[in-house]
């Protein structure tokens, strides 16, 4: 029976990344924190990772690291998506706006 609540809290937590993903407009950068505290589930920023690593269809080049830093491995993808979103980046990274 735990199996199966854990099945659908891991659902509803892929779920609610997917919504919060889904709302970044274009141009729009949120950090793997920012969008585990929206889906319910703030310090889960791994977790977040791991859903979009698996995710078709979201705009996963939308979400970097709480220092700005690209996906590993597709940097280079990356920052191209982002650039073509008018997004601000110094080297391998988006330059973040401070918060507020």
């Amino acid at each position: 029976m735990r199996e199966d609540i854990s099945t659908a809290a891991a659902a509803g937590f892929t779920d609610r990344v997917y919504t919060a993903v889904g709302r970044l407009a274009p141009g729009e950068v949120a950090t793997y924190g920012e969008i585990a505290a929206q889906a319910g589930r703030p310090g889960a920023a791994r977790a977040v990772g791991r859903v979009l690593a698996g995710s078709e269809g979201l705009p996963w080049w939308r979400v970097v690291t709480a220092g700005g830093r690209l996906v590993p491995g597709k940097e280079t993808e990356h920052a191209r998506r982002l650039a073509a979103e008018g997004v601000s980046m110094e080297g391998r990274r988006v330059i973040m706006a401070p918060p507020g």
